[in-house]
């Protein structure tokens, strides 16, 4: 399997002060995290890039990762942060979009006070700038959000949109409500052609001693739902950090994806996200 690609994974430094979720009280992740801290990981898995998606709602931090991945070949792109709702967003776009590793954006739903903003905000002129610099969407979202993400991709079916983590399942409480309500938001959002999704995030959701078992039917029901040509595996590290490891979560999705054809594995372990992403081929293969 060439060019293997992690769809999402993040760098930063506390010091920056942006960071409002990263606080001493998370000490596996309060610390410097960049690309030689990762290299070693990913050699062992084989990865060849990964996507680094913003962990602050700042442009300045978007700059910074920017900064980072211009001279580093394992980032392919860069998912930053504007702010869509503001009257100048089309024309920062623009500016960041300047930047070739700028591959898209993410609005950090999931940490809004109003679980239907984008629904609800005045977001067009911004979308309509993603559209026209080729750039996509990250939507970092809960079942919570399905009303108000399903109208939002009504209104848009020229962006590329991908739901990270897929929704963030609630493994860790189970239960029959729970899991029928993500999966029948899994099933809306999988009805929109444009949107794909992300295999990541899940061992964070899980409740720790996590296996195979406790992931199985949530991993089965992304593929069922999205199938292997609309699926991206992702780390989500360092995150990952706090109920798991890299190489560990990385040889569980390998046994879940056992079953499909090598060229649909090859799919969900690199290829989605290369075009989804628009990345190229990898410079060094």
């Amino acid at each position: 399997m060439s060019d293997l690609i992690d769809a999402h994974q993040h760098y930063w430094d506390p010091a920056r002060g942006d960071y409002g979720w990263l606080t001493p009280s998370l000490s596996a992740l309060y610390r410097v995290f960049v690309p030689a801290d990762l290299a070693p990981l990913r050699a062992s898995c084989g990865v060849a890039r990964t996507v680094v998606v913003q962990a602050a709602p700042t442009v300045e931090e978007t700059r910074w990762l920017l900064d980072l991945a211009r001279d580093e070949p394992s980032i392919a792109g860069v998912v930053g942060w504007v702010p869509l709702d503001d009257p100048h967003a089309a024309a920062l776009i623009a500016e960041l979009a300047r930047e070739p590793k700028l591959r898209g954006v993410r609005p950090m739903l999931q940490d809004l006070p109003d679980d239907d903003w984008i629904a609800k905000a005045d977001t067009a002129r911004a979308v309509d700038a993603l559209i026209a610099h080729d750039l996509a969407f990250d939507a970092l979202v809960f079942t919570r959000h399905e009303a108000a993400l399903a109208t939002f991709l009504a209104r848009h079916p020229a962006l590329r949109v991908v739901i990270d983590h897929g929704a963030k399942p609630p493994i860790a409480a189970g239960g029959e409500r729970g899991y029928a309500a993500w999966a029948r938001a899994i099933a809306r959002f999988a009805q929109f052609p444009q949107v794909h999704c992300k295999l990541s995030g899940l061992a964070t959701e899980a409740a720790p001693g996590w296996d195979d078992a406790t992931l199985a039917p949530w991993v089965a029901h992304l593929l069922a739902t999205f199938g292997p040509q609309r699926l991206m595996w992702g780390s989500d590290w360092p995150v990952l950090n706090l109920n798991g490891d890299y190489e560990r979560w990385h040889a569980s999705a390998q046994r879940f994806t056992k079953a499909l054809s090598s060229d649909e594995r090859a799919a969900v372990f690199g290829g989605n996200a290369a075009a989804f992403y628009r990345l190229g081929a990898d410079p060094a293969g």
